[in-house]
């Protein structure tokens, strides 16, 4: 059992002090349809935002073992963010995880247990009642001790934990309930998007040049094309450049993509398919420590990188599908400016044709993670999983030093890894 502790914050002083956090950038996230405690529905799905966050409330690394940590996560409305309500009686609720079908568990009645999930057996420390706060907001307050779910230190950041602490009300104890229905799309709970499966488009737009994004450009599965000639040249344009702090989503890019979709700085993919990725699918610039999240959607006829990452700060790949690529991550080899890296490649299916997933460079210290990867028709086990190279800043090509997992920079398990 995992407990957490205090570091050096007063907590009454700062939940006195919740406007200063509004001022400081408290994030509410707002639904198509929200439920208070008075008419919270059993017969669907919901995902929890927390009010001071504005992130979801997420079933770490797509587990569905008992004891596995519950954090909070960049909302991605995906099955390890939906929870179902089931009445436990006098009040009280079991949450139940649409991913694993395990429900929601505080171990004890200590300030700082973590939350977990476990095998559902219906005892106290499995159940909840809602407390209304304000302004559409709930508490979760445990049957067993009383006290209320914790976005714990007020982090702002993906992976946090979530924990039980005194009932304060304050802005980190509160959550947005939203409606995401029953729970049938997106994705399988049991794991990565199937092989081979491709969007419908629902319309056509054309493209004559560059769109620039800033804010959140839904597409509504329409189609666009066309950029470029559908070769090799890394002077091509794209088709999308993302501001810093973009989202692309719902979108189905058409043949010639140009250089696909560039990001200044930290953006969200989701639901973003390429028809025939040409040069690259997308490629992630930026300063300091951005974070870059694709999560869902798929890529073919990648005949050199899937996604090319050439600025700073991590890159998380889920749920997604890949065909027909030479490499499906790399961090850039002889960039003019050189960083350390991360990857994070979780729940993804790919499918041979396909060289190697991820390349990374050693000498900067990057990092690739991988969980949940499906590999399809590689019976001979040919697809590298972590290529290490020694990178550099001279614009020359990079030399390899070594393939496969480590404890410094390719971080994987054959538990990882399932060929079909």
């Amino acid at each position: 059992m995992i407990q957490l502790r205090r570091t050096g914050r007063r907590r009454l002083a700062l939940v006195a002090g919740a406007t200063a956090l509004v001022a400081a950038g408290a994030i509410t996230t707002v639904g198509i349809t929200s439920a208070s405690a008075a008419n919270v529905s059993t017969s669907v799905n919901y995902v929890f935002v927390n009010r001071h966050s504005g992130k979801a409330m997420d079933l770490y690394n797509w587990a569905t073992n008992d004891g596995a940590p519950i954090v909070q996560f960049t909302r991605n409305n995906l099955a390890v963010q939906q929870w179902r309500f089931v009445d436990a009686g006098s009040g009280y609720y079991k949450i139940r995880s649409a991913h694993s079908g395990k429900v929601l568990e505080v171990p004890n009645a200590t300030d700082g247990a973590r939350l977990v999930q476990m095998t559902d057996n219906n005892n106290t420390r499995q159940h909840f009642r809602l407390a209304d706060s304000d302004s559409g907001y709930v508490r979760f307050i445990s049957r067993h001790s009383n006290k209320a779910l914790d976005l714990w230190e007020w982090s702002t950041v993906d992976g946090a934990p979530i924990a039980q602490f005194t009932d304060l009300n304050g802005w980190n104890q509160q959550w947005q309930l939203i409606n995401v229905g029953g729970g049938s799309t997106p994705p399988p709970t049991t794991g990565p998007p199937p092989s081979g499966s491709w969007p419908t488009p629902t319309g056509q737009v054309s493209v004559n040049g560059t769109i620039n994004v800033s804010g959140t450009l839904d597409g509504g599965m329409r189609r666009y094309c066309c950029i470029g000639d559908g070769g090799q040249e890394e002077d091509q344009d794209p088709m999308f450049s993302l501001a810093s702090g973009a989202t692309l989503q719902n979108v189905i890019i058409g043949a010639p993509a140009g250089d696909g979709v560039h990001c200044a700085g930290p953006c969200t993919l989701r639901n973003v398919w390429w028809e025939d990725v040409g040069e690259d699918a997308a490629t992630f610039r930026g300063s300091g420590s951005p974070s870059f999240l694709v999560d869902g959607g798929g890529a073919r006829s990648a005949s050199d990188k899937v996604f090319q990452h050439n600025g700073p700060g991590t890159l998380t790949i889920q749920n997604f599908q890949a065909s027909n690529f030479g490499t499906f991550y790399r961090s850039c080899g002889n960039c003019s400016s050189q960083y350390q890296r991360n990857v994070v490649i979780r729940n993804v299916t790919l499918t041979r044709p396909g060289n190697t997933i991820a390349g990374v460079n050693v000498n900067y210290g990057d990092t690739a993670r991988f969980s949940g990867i499906t590999i399809v028709n590689d019976s001979s086990r040919a697809m590298v999983i972590c290529r290490k190279y020694n990178g550099n800043n001279s614009g020359d090509e990079p030399s390899q030093v070594g393939t496969g997992a480590d404890s410094t920079n390719c971080f994987y398990a054959s538990s990882d890894l399932t060929y079909r």
